[in-house]
């Protein structure tokens, strides 16, 4: 492998990981996730045409091991007890900000997967339609069609929550 494109590669590791860390809210699972997708793309690394971009490449990578993680992982899943997952996940909120980011990802688990993946790329990761259609594999109209969806959604949860809890401000970048 050419040091160019291992440092073509070295350079996506970061929103790489802030992308698989975003859909799945684990840092092991995404880390998990990202390495899966590297060894992946490091063993195809052939199939990159070099026309389009590396960035797109990897996050379409990214995405399909995702999928193929959360069917994995739903088949082996064991419901817990109700106080198990009360324990885990209660922790009081120490700060207004880390309210309102709770807040934000509580919305975003609202929204089907195919949604929230595309508000990911766009929101977090500011690409455009055109890169998400690629990464996601469907038409761009598509795209905007589940952001769309999904901005109404997020809105009106927001629209929803109690009046001290709406200093969330969820903006969603085109």
């Amino acid at each position: 492998m050419s040091d160019e494109l291992k440092w073509m590669i070295e350079r996506q590791i970061p929103h790489l990981r802030r992308y698989a860390f975003a859909l799945t809210r684990d840092r092991e699972t995404a880390d998990e996730i990202v390495q899966d997708s590297l060894e992946r793309a490091l063993r195809k690394r052939h199939l990159w045409s070099r026309r389009g971009s590396i960035r797109s490449w990897l996050f379409r990578i990214l995405y399909r091991q995702s999928i193929e993680h959360y069917r994995r992982s739903h088949l082996d899943t064991i419901p817990a007890e109700a106080g198990v997952i009360d324990n885990a996940v209660a922790h009081p909120a120490n700060q207004e900000m880390r309210v309102d980011c709770l807040r934000i990802a509580e919305a975003l688990e609202q929204l089907p997967a195919e949604q929230r993946a595309v508000v990911l790329l766009a929101a977090l990761e500011g690409l455009p339609y055109d890169e998400i259609a690629e990464i996601t594999g469907v038409p761009v109209g598509t795209v905007r069609s589940r952001l769309s969806r999904a901005r109404e959604t997020l809105r009106l949860f927001r629209e929803s929550a109690p009046p001290d809890r709406r200093t969330a401000k969820l903006r969603m970048v085109k």
